[in-house]
């Protein structure tokens, strides 16, 4: 998993309210996006930079919470974890206004519908719409990539001033997920200037090799992005002219609506 997967976190430097203790618990929570995977507890402590006893406490008392459980191979997160989700989502408005919205899309469309967040460098799913055909990794809202290969990700950086999509870029670990995968900034420039004309943004293959995925973005009241909606689709089925055509003229719907939506809310 690329390290794409992991926020970097604010830094606590010369901050009197930023208590490490809470920044070690998180690391070590965070150390599963880099090994997606049962680890030990030398394990949890090396990836979040503690030594092996600070790492032990932090786990059992974690453990003792319900934030990690013990399986046969190791710790894992626990299922507090996801109570924590479920209440982000159900606290976000922007997400209970797109269910319908996004519903509808899938709907007409027939492919995956998703909706992700802009989150520094990455993107962020945060509503799953699945097709009949997909990926385990797919299906699940949390997935982390990042914002320069994804089509919302463009889509959200062609609704920001040039230079702080600029700033986006330069920051950005431009590391291919595919072969596909567009990596020089030259080339990333001409692809949001793409998506600023055309008022959408399409990937292919660059996330998931078979794929076209075409999005746009949701802005807020002050013509800022938001979020992005995506429409997925195999290029066993599509060609990337009929899927433009097809398309784009119902997620940049969809997106002026939920953008609409959310300027009223």
């Amino acid at each position: 998993m690329s390290t794409a997967e992991q926020p970097s976190p604010p830094s606590g430097k010369n901050n009197r309210l930023f208590l490490q203790s809470v920044a070690r618990t998180l690391r070590v929570l965070e150390a599963f996006s880099q090994q997606p995977r049962p680890l030990s507890i030398a394990e949890l402590s090396a990836a979040a930079g503690l030594d092996k006893s600070a790492g032990q406490r932090i786990a059992h008392t974690l453990q003792a919470l319900g934030y990690l459980e013990r399986s046969s191979a190791g710790l894992v997160p626990g299922k507090k974890v996801l109570y924590r989700a479920f209440d982000f989502l159900r606290m976000n408005a922007l997400v209970e206004s797109a269910t319908p919205v996004l519903h509808e899309l899938r709907k007409s469309v027939k492919e995956r519908i998703d909706l992700s967040l802009l989150d520094g460098t990455d993107i962020v799913y945060v509503v799953r719409l699945q097709s009949k055909r997909e990926t385990f990794s797919a299906t699940l809202v949390g997935r982390r990539i990042p914002a320069f290969c994804a089509s919302g990700g463009r889509a959200m950086l062609a609704a920001l001033p040039e230079a702080e999509a600029m700033a986006i870029l330069e920051q950005s670990d431009r590391r291919p997920l595919t072969p596909k995968t567009i990596t020089d900034m030259s080339a990333l420039v001409a692809k949001i200037e793409e998506a600023r004309r055309d008022g959408y943004a399409l990937a292919l293959e660059e996330s998931a090799l078979g794929e076209i995925v075409l999005s746009a973005a949701v802005l807020d009241i002050h013509g800022r992005p938001v979020a992005a909606i995506h429409a997925a689709g195999s290029l066993s089925e599509w060609t990337e002219e009929t899927f433009r055509r097809r398309v784009s003229p119902l997620v940049m719907e969809a997106a002026r609506a939920l953008s609409h939506t959310y300027k009223q809310g």
